[in-house]
Parts: structure tokens; sequence; C-alpha cells
């Protein structure tokens, strides 16, 4: 059966014939297997409409040039996919890097001669939305089928407007088709070429199953965003708009705030534009406060917080309640596990609910698989409605389970860390599971800790300061634990805890000592001890004076420092606290060692060590040992001294502490020099300073690049010593550290003579 259709013409007068073969009528137009279609010799006008792409485009040539990659013809056998789509949060460019791409490419000689279709299907305004049946209408239309011969029916609309597409492309007249704005696959797909030959772009805020090559469009990064607010105001007021320029730390802060989020940048940049003589500094100040941000991100042809809605409302209840929940979590991403006590259900639910989520990319997954963020601005957005459907939600339980959750997990984890013989948790089946978790929580953790009221709750505060004291100490994460205990000193003060705030005022000492504030960490142990002393706390207040002797030493006031420690064993002996003893008699030995009575030292860290060993408290044995190297190799007992270093860096490496074990290391090396071991000593000294810059710990960095530069030069490796030197001399002085600065300066002086001398 064969049937021949002919009727119609274009703009220019040029007939339109469909010849189908092996068919049946539907209305007015035949369908059938196989389809000739003679199509109009000129390129139709409504092919090339295309919406203008602007001037002030930046920061995405990558994005570009991975779409025009899919979209360039000839490329082989192997290049099955011609179809791109780009998804992404709503506001974040997705329609502007189409055009940009849509545009190039239509300037590529030979990719597309037929020029481009375009369509916007509205596919998140519900009062607008195109369905794929009037998407196709249009697009037929443009490519010249007179409208009384559209079939009626999607199908057959579809099957007609692909064989048109193949038709043009068959006769060297390849379309590009860009199908902008689809909420799902089913409103997209049939509106896609499928003869091979035709590229199509596609953009949505959902990654959509449509057979096609997914790109994730990210935000722009902070150069780029203040890049485009620079593009911007130059286009809207001409070069004599210098304002990013003159400004750049405001520059930085709008973009910052914005987010980099191009459709907020470009309402900012509007904003600006609308007021020439507004400086930037006075919009940085609008859009700083959280809470009215989305309103100041407003013009009246655009607003942020109208994109949002849009994605918004395509949620279910479920979905909704879940995306309201989420900024419950002030740190910067999720985890599945702590979604599901947000939302209380299990897991594998979360899970989907958030997957949802990342498909419509209200929130982003994280490269880690498992953990999940909100950008800044969806997180306002989401908690504005958060305090609106409160109730309905039960926003509150939802935070309370949150901080049982971190608080509970927090002291299990931290019982694995626990150097002491006693019972683990079975929340984490060891102490690798318990670092891990940590690690992966922390920024959450401390957030959650230090975050003020609604948000932050007094008792979760409190009791991560102390839970995690430990662990930021391992990992050296002073500055997140002078915060939290400074957080929970204030709460405790505030209700009145005395006893709580000598825990606190410790717990802060300790970590000031670590970042050389000596004075300050006098101060806080001082008043811990007071603090302890006053509620009646004598095993606290022996802690306090104990840690009080270390912060002296560090500060150099070693007389001082032995007085508090003796102070301290005094309370630790009334209370029995053998364990307590014993870290006194570890610090008590380093300041003996400092005072260079090492006979009196090495008898009272032989003590500490031999305790330690006895109550199966590895690390501190170690720290005893090593202290105790240093006071051997002083009076000449090097052989004893490498003995008790290698015993200790041994343990800190199998405790997983290797800023500890690099102390050793360090300390092992110069008694290495001592029994003309010069290459062990190098490789020691080099590994020390290593870990230690990498954990940023410059004073320490600067004592070993010293001791480095000593073993090289017994290597005759002068150059190389002349710069360990330097290096540690100008680390000392960034440390304030004068002492440290002219041993490194004498020592440089050396090294220096030593060239001259072989040279």
């Amino acid at each position: 059966m064969a049937n021949t259709y002919s009727g119609g013409a274009d703009d220019a007068g040029s007939p339109v014939e469909n010849q189908i073969s092996g068919g049946v009528f539907f209305h007015a137009v035949i369908q059938g297997r196989d389809i000739t279609v003679q199509l109009p010799p000129q390129i139709t006008p409504a092919l090339s409409g295309l919406p203008t792409a602007t001037a002030t485009f930046t920061g995405r040539d990558e994005q570009v040039e991975e779409l025009l990659e899919v979209l360039a013809p000839g490329r082989g056998p192997q290049q099955t996919v011609m179809v791109a789509a780009v998804a992404g949060l709503a506001g974040v460019g997705k329609t502007e890097l189409v055009v940009q791409t849509a545009a190039r490419a239509l300037k590529q000689p030979g990719w597309f001669p037929g020029g481009v279709l375009f369509v916007d299907m509205f596919g998140y305004d519900p009062e607008r939305q195109l369905s794929p049946q009037r998407a196709l209408d249009g697009l037929l239309r443009a490519l010249g089928m007179p409208g009384e011969h559209i079939p009626a029916e999607l199908q057959d609309r579809s099957r007609l407007y692909r064989s048109v597409l193949a038709g043009f492309a068959e006769q060297g007249r390849r379309v590009l088709v860009v199908i902008d704005n689809v909420s799902t696959a089913e409103q997209a797909r049939p509106l896609l070429p499928t003869d091979g030959t035709t590229a199509a772009l596609l953009t949505s805020r959902h990654t959509l199953d449509v057979d096609a090559r997914l790109h994730d469009l990210d935000v722009l990064s902070e150069r780029a965003s203040v890049e485009l607010l620079h593009q911007a105001l130059l286009q809207a007021r001409g070069p004599a708009d210098t304002r990013v320029t003159d400004d750049a730390e405001h520059a930085a802060t709008i973009a910052r705030l914005c987010a980099g989020l191009p459709l907020a940048l470009r309402i900012a940049a509007a904003l600006l534009a609308d007021a020439p003589n507004r400086p930037l500094a006075s919009l940085a100040q609008a859009l700083e406060a959280a809470h009215t941000r989305l309103d100041r991100l407003h013009r009246e042809d655009r607003a942020v917080r109208a994109a949002f809605d849009l994605s918004y409302q395509h949620l279910n209840p479920d979905h909704g309640r879940l995306f309201r929940l989420l900024p419950l979590n002030v740190g910067p991403n999720l985890s599945t596990e702590s979604a599901s006590y947000l939302i209380g259900a299990d897991q594998p639910t979360a899970e989907e609910l958030l997957q949802d989520l990342a498909r419509a990319h209200l929130i982003e997954p994280g490269h880690i698989w498992g953990r999940w963020r909100l950008h800044d601005l969806v997180r306002l957005y989401a908690n504005e409605h958060g305090h609106i459907h409160a109730d309905t939600d039960q926003r509150a339980a939802a935070q309370t389970r949150l901080h049982d959750h971190y608080r509970n997990s927090t002291l299990a984890a931290d019982t694995h860390l626990q150097t002491l013989p006693g019972t683990r948790s079975p929340r984490f089946a060891d102490r690798h599971h318990a670092l891990a978790w940590l690690d992966d929580e922390r920024l959450n953790l401390v957030a959650t800790a230090t975050a003020p009221p609604p948000l932050g709750h007094p008792d979760t505060s409190t009791a991560l300061a102390f839970a995690l004291a430990q662990y930021l100490e391992l990992r050296r994460y002073f500055d997140d634990l002078i915060n939290v205990t400074t957080t929970a000193l204030a709460l405790f003060r505030e209700c009145g805890d005395r006893r709580g705030e000598g825990r606190a005022l410790n717990s802060l000492g300790s970590a000031l000592q670590e970042v050389r504030r000596f004075d300050e960490a006098v101060d806080a142990h001082t008043q811990a001890a007071d603090a302890f002393r006053k509620c009646g706390d004598r095993r606290g207040e022996g802690r306090a004076l104990n840690n009080l002797g270390n912060a002296l030493q560090g500060a150099r006031r070693f007389d001082k420092a032995i007085n508090s420690l003796t102070r301290a064993a005094d309370a630790f002996r009334e209370h029995g606290d053998s364990y307590g003893e014993a870290t006194v008699l570890l610090n008590l030995g380093s300041a003996l060692v400092e005072l260079r009575r090492f006979d009196k030292a090495i008898d009272s860290l032989t003590q500490a060590a031999d305790a330690f060993r006895e109550l199966s408290d590895r690390p501190s044995e170690a720290m005893a040992l090593d202290n105790l190297g240093v006071a051997l190799r002083n009076v000449r007992r090097f052989d004893e001294a490498v003995d008790a270093h290698t015993q200790a860096a041994a343990a800190f490496r199998e405790y997983g502490a290797p800023y500890l074990e690099a102390m050793a290391l360090n300390n092992l090396g110069s008694t290495l020099v001592e029994v003309r071991r010069f290459d062990m000593a190098v490789d020691a000294h080099t590994q020390a300073a290593a870990v230690y810059r990498e954990y940023g710990a410059r004073h320490r960095e600067a004592g070993a690049l010293d001791n480095l530069g000593v073993a090289l030069r017994n290597v005759r490796r002068f150059d190389e010593a002349v710069d360990a030197h330097t290096q540690a001399a100008a680390a000392f002085r960034e440390c304030d550290d004068r002492r440290g600065e002219a041993m490194a300066l004498n020592n440089l002086d050396d090294a220096l003579q030593e060239v001259r001398r072989f040279r």
C-alpha cells in the first residue's frame, strides 16, 4: 500500500511534500513506517529563534567545551550520544550556558547549517508549563509544517517531527534543538531527535533519565562571581563604573553572600546599576543579615526566592518535610545517617528522599557518597519554610533527635580514644572506625557545639565540648578546641556551674598551650584551679595545677612550674589517683630537663614510664620514654636514649598519632647525631619536619629544620644545611621565638663558614 500527500508551502512559496508508504491515514496526515520528507529549499526564519546570549558570561569555559564535544558532527561511530542534558539548581545559569554553547556551535562552519530550534517548556511554572503536544506543534510549524496538517496525537506529532529533523540532516541542513526548562523526562522525551545526527541541548532542575550525556552545573567560583559583577556593571553603566575593581574586598563579600549563584549575582549587579553612586559596601551590608538576604536579592522583574519557589512547589509532603528540616544541621554537610535521625526514619528511606532532592538539585551530593549539602541561599529558603511549618514538621523533636545522635555518637567514639583500659562502646567496631566517624563529622560537631540558639542548645554544646576534647587534641585541631571550650565556658558561667567552669577552663588552657599562647594558658589554668578549689573538687584542682605546670614551662617559668606540679602531686596523692601522680611525674621530669637537673629528671621520668606501663597506657608511657631519652642524651647515655626514642616513636605510630611520632623522631635524630649515625639522623629529622609542616606546627617545624641542618652539615651537604637553618630562623621569627631564632642563626653562620671552607 502506498499513499502520497502534497500540500502547503513555506514562507517562500515552496511546497512541502510528505511521501509515506506502507501506512494509514491519521486525521489530515498519513502515518507510516517509512517517511520521506521533501523539505522547503530555504531555511525558515523560525529556525534562528535562539535567545540573545548575554555579553556578561564568565567562569564557564570548561562547561561550554564539554557541551560542544557532544554537539560536534563527524566524530565517528563511537559517538552515540548527541543529546546533552544540563541540570542544576534554580538560578545557576543553565539556560545561559546552553544559549552560549548554541551560539558558539552555530558559528562553527558546517555544524548546524539548518539553524537552531529553541523552546522554553516552562516545566516548573504550573501556569505556563508546555505539554509535549503543544511544544511539538510550535516546533513543527517552525520547521515549515502547515498547521492544518499537524497530527493531533502526541505520538504522531513526535514521529513526524523526528522525520523532518532527519530529513533536514540528510539534505545537509542539520538542526540544533534546544529544549529549555524541562521538569520531567516525559515532558522532554517526545521532543528529542532520534536519528543519530541531529543534536540537542536540554536543561532541567532535575537530573533526567533521557539517554543523554549528563552535565551537573555548579555555582561559580568566587573569582568568576566577582568578574560577573564587574562585567554586568560595565555592560550597564560603561567603563566609568569601576566600583568592583576599586573595592575588591566588598565585591568578594557580595560574591560570597550570593554564594556563586548567577541569578543572585545578576540581581546584585542590577541593584548596583540602578544606583551608580551606591558603594559596594552598602549592598554588602544589606546582604549580610541572613534572615533578610533573600528579600534583598529581589528586583521587580526577578527574585531568588521566586526561582526557588517553583522547585519547592514540586515537592511531595515527605520530600518537603526533609527539605525544611535540613537546615537544623548547622554544619556544612549532612550524612544520610544523620538525616535519618532528623526525620525519624530508617537510613534506606532517608537515602531515597535525599537522592530525590539531589536529582531536583535542591541539595547537592558531596564528594564522598552518603553526604549531602545545601547551597547557602537554598538553606536560608528552606529554613524560612521550616519555621512556617515548625509544628507540622515537629521541628523541635527533629532537632533533639539530631543533637542526641551527635552527642551520643561522639561520647561513644571518645571511649575508643581513651588510653587507659576500659569499656569501649559497641557503637563503633574499633578505634579506627571511631576516628573515621569523628573525621567525617568534625565540622558538623564543632558547628553544633558552638551554634547559638535556637539551632544550638546548652546541654549539647557543653557535652560535645568535653567529648570532642581528646579527638581535637589528637588531630591537632586546636582552634576548634578553643572555640568549643570557650562556648562551653560561657554557658557554665551563665548558669553558675563552677565545676563545669573549671573543666572548661582546664581544657581551654591546654589548647592555648598548644598554640603557644602561654600567658593566656597560665591564666586559664589558674582560674580552673581556683574554681575547683571553691567547689571542693580536690582531684579537679590537681588536674588544673598539673596543666598549669605545663603552661608555666611553656612560658619558661620553670621554678614556678615545679611548685605547681608539686602541689598537683599532693592533690592526686590525697585522692589516691595513681594515674594523676604519673602525669605529674612526666611533667615534672620535663621541667627538670629544662633546668638541666638531669639525674632527677631521669628518676622522675623512669617512674612515670613504669607507672604508665603498669596502667597499660601505652601512649603516655611513650611520652615519658621520649622525654626520658632527652634526659639520657644530656648525660651522654646515648644508646639508652636511642632505645627510649625508638620505643616512643613505635608506640606513637601504633597509636596513630603522627604528630607525637614526629616529636619522638626529632629527638631520636638529635641523639643519632651524637653517636655519628648521621644519615639516619637526616632521615629522622626530615620525616619530623614534613609531619610538622603538614599540621601547620611552625614552631615544631622550625626546631626539626634546625636539627636537620646540623645533621646535614655532618654529612657535608652544606648547601642543604644552609637552606634548613635559614628556613628554621624564619619560622622561629614568625613564632616570635627570639631564643630559637638566635640558635638557628648561630647554626646558619656555622654552616656558611663550612661552605666557605670547602669551596
